[in-house]
């Protein structure tokens, strides 16, 4: 029974690898249409100006001069597109699939689906997902789908390949309720800094286009700008901060009933002491420091690039008390 309840859990999975792959294309399609818009829309401005002072030298001259009326076919405001509509409508789909090979999993180990690294991140993205699907509902985000859909996509195909293993028993050392609460925390942590990761990357490219038109970036009009991207990043990380602040409280306090001690300095703990370090770092640092802009946008990306190494690194490739993670 384990093992059928196993075996449709993957093939759950794989169905929504399969929809949040094609949800990733919709997003992708939609944002280089939109792209393409915003070009044409700029290269008519431009027209527009230049024939504007052109007729302003004319006047000065003593000549008569007019402005060209406006065309009929003059490029609108792009409209919202049936490509993100299915991009949203597939990523909703690939969630609810995905929900149900995390559930099956569960099921299937007579446990929280969250006890080794295949588990962990078949949870985890589900709920960057879920976390991106909610932001939704009070922020236009479609913007980050091709983003938060690649990246699931991505994990969820190392995940498959490196790290699935069969349902296996609890380790002593995770037979706890902090299992439960240590780890969920952890995972709802990640899953706000990957949206707030995914906003700091856009306002960087959005920043380079503002401070470089030459550079030939193009960006749908419909994308915040720079300060409303930074701000919005700055709120998600924040509370991705919190959760991770009482993931490394959980931990210290799970880890003086298994081991008897608060603190260790095993690998994984220092890890997640600096993951923190360094978003306190970027929580102090804009709000004291005045760090705005493109700084804050990298500190953010740095820590999110931490949280990465801790869990893609040290968990297989460092030994320690945490090793059983690995599974």
């Amino acid at each position: 029974m384990t093992q059928t309840l196993d075996e449709f859990s993957a093939l759950l999975l794989y169905l929504a690898m399969g929809v949040y792959a094609i949800s990733f294309i919709a997003f992708t399609l939609d944002l280089a249409r939109r792209s393409a818009g915003a070009a044409v829309v700029a290269e008519s401005a431009a027209d527009r100006v230049a024939r504007a002072r052109g007729a302003a030298r004319g006047s000065a001259a003593g000549s008569v001069a007019t402005l060209d009326p406006p065309r009929a076919d003059a490029p609108a405001r792009p409209r919202e597109s049936l490509t993100l509509r299915v991009g949203v409508t597939l990523a909703i789909l690939g969630w609810v699939l995905h929900l149900g090979a995390t559930v099956l999993r569960g099921v299937a180990g007579a446990r929280v689906p969250w006890a080794n690294m295949y588990e962990f991140s078949m949870t985890g993205t589900l709920i960057i997902m879920g976390v991106f699907l909610l932001l939704l509902a009070r922020r236009d985000l479609r913007f980050l789908g091709a983003i938060i859909t690649g990246m699931v996509v991505l994990m969820l195909g190392v995940t498959t390949v490196g790290f699935r293993v069969d349902v296996v028993p609890l380790p002593p050392a995770l037979q706890s309720y902090w299992l439960v609460i240590h780890v969920l925390v952890a995972i709802l942590a990640t899953a706000f800094f990957t949206v707030g990761a995914a906003l700091s990357i856009v306002q960087l490219v959005r920043a380079r286009r503002e401070n470089g038109p030459e550079s030939g970036l193009r960006l749908p009009v419909a994308i915040p700008g720079t300060v409303t991207l930074e701000n919005w990043a700055y709120r998600v990380n924040i509370v991705g901060f919190i959760f991770w602040t009482f993931t490394l409280i959980a931990g210290a306090i799970w880890a003086e009933h298994a081991w008897g001690r608060y603190w260790g300095w095993d690998t994984k703990e220092v890890w997640t002491f600096i993951i923190w370090v360094i978003y306190a770092g970027y929580i102090h640092a804009r709000a004291t420091r005045g760090w705005r802009g493109s700084r804050s946008a990298w500190l953010a990306i740095v820590g999110y690039s931490a949280v990465l190494f801790n869990f893609g690194i040290v968990n297989v490739f460092f030994k320690g008390l945490h090793a059983y993670s690995g599974l």
